[in-house]
């Protein structure tokens, strides 16, 4: 399907393209019927628009049949579906498309779907960059510009499921991209409660996941939603002093304090706790690493995610040999953790978060 690429400005009255109309995707259903209501037309109708384009994935009011003429180009005056550009989209052999997607701004983001039997998720982007300075991440490697708006994290979900075929349907989402969620929460908020509508996306809560690095007031906010999406929280160490060096805001939180959030928010939902840990050659790898990682989960009810690195050109950690990895699983699995090695997906386009956006930066330069 191709997307059109009119670029209005989402976190501007105008874009630099002269553009001056509204992303509709920032509209929740309650503002587009006081828009309609407002412009002489009933507040119905905003439901009627909302179902083509979250689930007939209409991309042109023109599109929209059931709508009065006068109303489609009232419509068309005043609103574009889609704010942004794809600046480039890569597929990989395993199925694996990404997406770099180009705002009305000039900022980049990436987002990502796999494909991995029946299942067809999304990966996508919630700030452009991120401040959470992960070493080894490229999302970071320039810091963070600013929070993606409500329309422009859907728009990221509206392009990846435009590139599924008719027999294909969308099952799984993942808040895992660029930028910290938590650190966006109420726009994340706003546009997964449009992905979990019946009338939006139709996804259930407990198909859809939230990633952090780890920010308690954040964990305990999205606790209070009431809402039960996975929680994933980026570990990637067993103690202070290495999660420090690997994820520097660490500094001022502390493991503990994570670990503790992340128990408060299972409480509250009863959802099983994920933990992602990347693994780095040389770095956590060890064996004693994976003990310590034994003596803090082991009397949790999570699930470990270990995910050996994916390496990022420019950046010096590496991928840990077979032997280290095999050791890591062996340690895990004799101290009872629920352990899953992630498979990597999609290594070679970039698939990493920021790869894509960081390497195009580089062959334009």
């Amino acid at each position: 399907m191709n997307l059109p690429v009119v670029q209005p400005n989402s976190t501007s009255s105008e874009s630099p393209t002269g553009d001056t109309r509204r992303h509709l995707l920032d509209l929740d259903t309650d503002d587009l019927q006081i828009w309609l209501k407002e412009n002489g037309h009933p507040g119905f109708r905003a439901k009627q628009v909302q179902n083509w384009v979250y689930q007939q994935r209409a991309t042109d009011f023109q599109q929209m049949t059931n709508l009065p003429q006068p109303l489609r180009e009232l419509l068309e005056a005043s609103f574009v579906i889609y704010a942004a550009s794809e600046s480039e989209a890569v597929s990989s052999s395993d199925g694996t498309e990404k997406l770099l997607v180009r705002l009305p701004d000039g900022g980049e983001v990436e987002c990502v779907l796999l494909r991995d039997g029946i299942r067809r998720s999304i990966c996508v982007s919630s700030q452009v960059g991120c401040a959470m300075g992960c070493v080894f991440c490229a999302s970071g490697l320039d810091g963070v510009d600013r929070n993606l708006t409500r329309g422009e994290i859907l728009e990221q979900m509206l392009r990846l499921q435009a590139r599924l075929s008719a027999d294909e349907r969308l099952s799984h989402i993942v808040m895992m991209g660029m930028g910290e969620p938590l650190a966006n929460l109420d726009r994340v908020l706003g546009a997964l409660s449009v992905a979990k509508s019946p009338e939006g996306l139709g996804i259930s809560p407990r198909r859809i996941t939230i990633s952090t690095v780890g920010l308690p007031p954040a964990i305990d906010r999205l606790a209070d939603s009431g809402v039960p999406y996975n929680l994933a929280v980026s570990l990637h160490a067993p103690n202070d002093d290495l999660r420090t060096q690997l994820v520097p805001v660490n500094k001022n939180i502390g493991i503990d304090a994570v670990l503790d959030a992340a128990d408060r928010y299972f409480e509250a939902n009863g959802r099983r706790l994920t933990f992602e840990y990347v693994l780095l050659g040389g770095l956590n790898d060890s064996d004693d690493n994976a003990k310590e990682l034994v003596s803090i989960l082991r009397h949790r009810n999570v699930m470990l995610n270990v995910i050996p690195y994916n390496p990022v050109d420019g950046l010096p950690y590496q991928t840990p040999n077979k032997q280290a990895i095999a050791s890591f699983r062996e340690v895990l699995e004799a101290g009872g953790i629920n352990v899953k090695f992630r498979q990597r997906k999609g290594g070679e386009i970039d698939a990493a978060c920021g790869q894509l956006r960081r390497n195009r930066g580089k062959a334009i330069s």
